[in-house]
């Protein structure tokens, strides 16, 4: 099963409309969006305009491949989870979102070859057409790292944090 999910924040029709038309031209009967505030009628895919967290987690859970926004939820669940997750970032200038911080976020998580990214409708087409031959992903702890916990508990303490082999206060 593919899931793909927009977040509740606003529409993200080119995301679904994207879907939903490479659903129907691969024959798949097995995809399911998540859609928020849609004005878009899919004929290919089911959807739900939103569900909730439990019903998410669900979904997430039995797909063997997410497609998302580049909200953080979406992305760490996914991770969490140790899901195949394709993101494609909403756009300012398409009107989407009020500023391009999701594509910020999905750089960074592609820097660390986590997460494919598609800033188009023609890559997350492409992106979709392979990803079945991509290696599953390596589960993200849901826990943080023992570095970071340390870190934390040193600038708690003194008021100081070790950053690249020297001390820094904020």
């Amino acid at each position: 099963m593919i899931f793909a999910t927009v977040g509740t924040q606003g529409q993200f029709d080119r995301l679904i409309r994207t879907v939903d038309e490479w659903a129907g031209a691969q024959g798949r009967t097995d995809v399911f969006a998540q859609t928020g505030p849609s004005d878009y009628h899919s004929e290919h895919i089911r959807t739900q305009r939103f569900i909730d967290p439990t019903e998410f987690r669900k979904r997430v859970e039995a797909a063997s491949v997410v497609i998302s926004h580049a909200g953080m939820g979406s992305i760490i669940t996914a991770l969490e989870l140790g899901k195949k997750i394709i993101v494609m970032p909403r756009r300012a200038s398409l009107g989407e979102h009020r500023n391009d911080h999701q594509l910020a976020t999905a750089k960074r998580f592609a820097e660390q070859g986590r997460i494919m990214v598609a800033f188009t409708e023609q890559e997350l087409l492409g992106k979709l057409d392979q990803v079945q031959a991509v290696a599953e992903t390596e589960r993200l702890s849901a826990q943080a790292s023992p570095s970071l916990i340390s870190t934390i508990r040193t600038f708690i303490g003194t008021g100081r944090i070790r950053f690249e082999n020297r001390d820094v206060s904020p």
